[in-house]
């Protein structure tokens, strides 16, 4: 019996919080660990305490701010960080799996926070219709590896996607 890799079992994690979004746009999910241990998970919606966008704007998803971004949610990414740092973990030398690549000021924060390893399964760049995934390109210039998923069926490894539903996404992790 093949065992799956921790590596596996984080992404597909990722993959079914991505499943409690209430972002009518697109559904992201994010595990930090470190030494094989679930530090934290996020996936994006907007703070405790705030309105659900399936719940409150059903058809169109929640209010634009001046960008035409999200008004409401946190990425994926910022959840999982936020949660970790809340509550006193040490994130410094940790490793990120994320549904979609971040966006560059996600890289920032994961950046600041000590994240070193990232691993996405879709770019968030094609998402976006943008020319480069320039989280990625900040991370792994200063430092951070920020690499695509591999799918490799040989040694257990699943092709995973993350849930999109419109090419305007409410908020992108």
């Amino acid at each position: 019996m093949t065992k799956l890799s921790f590596e596996n079992i984080f992404m597909n994690l990722a993959t079914d919080l991505a499943k409690r979004s209430h972002c009518v746009k697109a559904q992201v999910g994010a595990v930090l660990v470190k030494d094989t241990r679930i530090i934290s998970i996020g996936y994006n919606g907007p703070p405790a305490g705030t309105h659900n966008c399936d719940e409150e704007w059903p058809e169109t998803g929640c209010p634009r701010d001046a960008r035409g971004s999200c008004s409401l949610a946190l990425h994926a990414e910022e959840n999982a960080i936020l949660y970790a740092v809340k509550n006193g973990a040490n994130l410094e030398g940790s490793t990120l799996y994320t549904t979609l690549s971040p966006c560059l000021p996600c890289a920032r924060l994961i950046f600041s926070a000590g994240i070193k390893h990232v691993y996405f399964t879709k770019s968030y760049a094609q998402y976006k219709g943008l020319p480069s995934d320039e989280g990625v390109d900040f991370l792994n210039h200063f430092g951070v590896k920020a690499e695509k998923f591999s799918v490799e069926d040989s040694a257990g490894w699943v092709a995973i996607s993350p849930i999109l539903k419109h090419s305007n996404r409410c908020n992108h992790k």
